[in-house]
This record gives C-alpha cells, structure tokens and sequence, in this order.
C-alpha cells in the first residue's frame, strides 16, 4: 500500500509538468503574438488566468477567495503572497483578475519552453546584483505608468518545509513606496499541504485564499520600507498561525 502511495506521487508530479506544458503547446501560435507587443500584455494575462485554472483543475485542486476589501478600477496595485509552493503562481494568477506582471528569478527562464515566454512578460531579477536590482526598478515603472500591476513574493524563494514564513526582502515595499502604490497581501492557506517541494507529499483539495485589506503607501518614504515590510510580514504571519492551529 505504501509503495502505490509513493508511485502515486511520482505521477501525480510528473502530471502536473504535462499540465504545464499542454496549453503552452496547444495555444503556442497565439502567445508567440500575443507577447510580441507590450500593449496586448492584458490579452496574455488572460490566456495566463486560463492557463493557471487548467493546471489547478487539472491536479484536482479548487479554491475559496475570501477578500476583505475590493480592487478599483483603473488603479495599480503590489501584489504580496506567501510562497510555499509550485502552484503559487497558478493560485495568484486566478485569485487575482486584474492584470499584474510577476517579479520573480531569472533562473526560472532557462525552463524550456515556459522560460521564453516567461523571461518575455515577467520582470526578471537577479538578486545578487545591485544593477540587476536596480533595473527592476525601471521595468515596474514601465509597467505601472501602462496601469498594470505588480506581483512579488517577498520572501524571494520557497522557504524550508519547517519554516511557516520567511523573512520579507524589501524590494517590493520600496517600490511601492516609491510608486505610491496599494499593497494587497494575499495569504495562501494550503498550497503547502497541497503541493509542497517534498515530491512524496501532497494531494488534491481546496485551496483557500484571504486577500486582506490594503496596507497605504500615502506619505510614506524610504525609510518607512522596513516598518511597512514587518507590518505585511505580520498580516500573513497571524493569518497562517491561527489556521494552523
């Protein structure tokens, strides 16, 4: 029984690669012109949500959005999440209807085929350099000023399993300072359980999202970054301990 149960989860991982890859295929004509111009980057995101809904549905996963306060229209926004797990971005991505360009590390665009298209509509960011970092600062305003929004996990890699929530890097609090732009934090619940990086784990369900009230920007400065990042920090930190318990 135990060996069924450890060759179940080898398929279960190897199927969710093939989910991954199947809609990337089949629509490959339509990204390739859909990427081609930055101004039809919303009709991408709409294949993304598309993409990301396949995948969870796909690996027997649904999800519950609870949201504390509402999105504006026509308003940018930062994004912030937990990061615990493959699917994060697919949960984001569906969570989430307004359109919004990931931050994420520029080693994920040496994935075949998912890396292209990746490194064509995310920011990419090497941490260990101050140019490279810096650079991100130029593409997010790009971005902002088209009225898109902003997506970072702040913890900047899938932390160990033992860990409930890594320390917050900076950069997405000081961009948002910067741009004076909202911060949504959005507590994942589940994604852990459901699909962490331990192979042998994991399973179907539901997986629930909070999106928590907005953290302000107005009137902040620079020197606010740290004190905004500890206050995100703790939204997500009390929301993950009390459904722990």
């Amino acid at each position: 029984m135990i060996v069924f149960r450890y060759i179940f989860w080898i398929l279960y991982r190897v199927w969710f690669y093939i989910l991954v890859l199947i809609p990337i295929i089949i629509l490959l004509p339509i990204l390739l012109v859909v990427v081609s111009r930055e101004q039809w980057y919303p009709l991408f995101f709409k294949i993304a949500r598309f993409w990301g809904k396949f995948i969870l549905i796909g690996m027997g996963f649904c999800w519950k959005i609870e949201k504390e306060q509402l999105l504006e229209k026509g308003k940018s926004y930062m994004f912030i999440a937990n990061h615990t797990s493959m699917v994060d971005i697919m949960l984001m991505l569906v969570a989430v209807k307004k359109p919004f360009v990931f931050v994420g590390k520029k080693e994920l665009a040496k994935i075949p085929l998912f890396g292209f298209f990746y490194k064509k509509t995310c920011i990419l960011v090497d941490r260990s350099s101050a140019k490279s970092r810096r650079a991100v600062f130029l593409s997010a305003q790009k971005r902002l000023q088209s009225g898109l929004s902003i997506c970072i996990f702040p913890e900047g890699k899938v932390p160990e399993e033992h860990i409930i929530l890594d320390e917050f890097k900076d950069g997405a609090f000081r961009l948002a300072i910067n741009h004076q732009i909202p911060i949504v934090p959005l507590t994942f619940l589940d994604n852990k359980k459901r699909f962490s990086y331990t192979i042998f784990s994991g399973g179907s369900g539901i997986m629930r999202v909070i999106q928590h009230r907005f953290l302000d920007t107005r009137d902040l400065t620079i020197e606010d970054t740290k004190a905004l990042s500890n206050a995100a920090r703790q939204i997500l930190l009390n929301t993950l301990l009390q459904n722990n318990k």
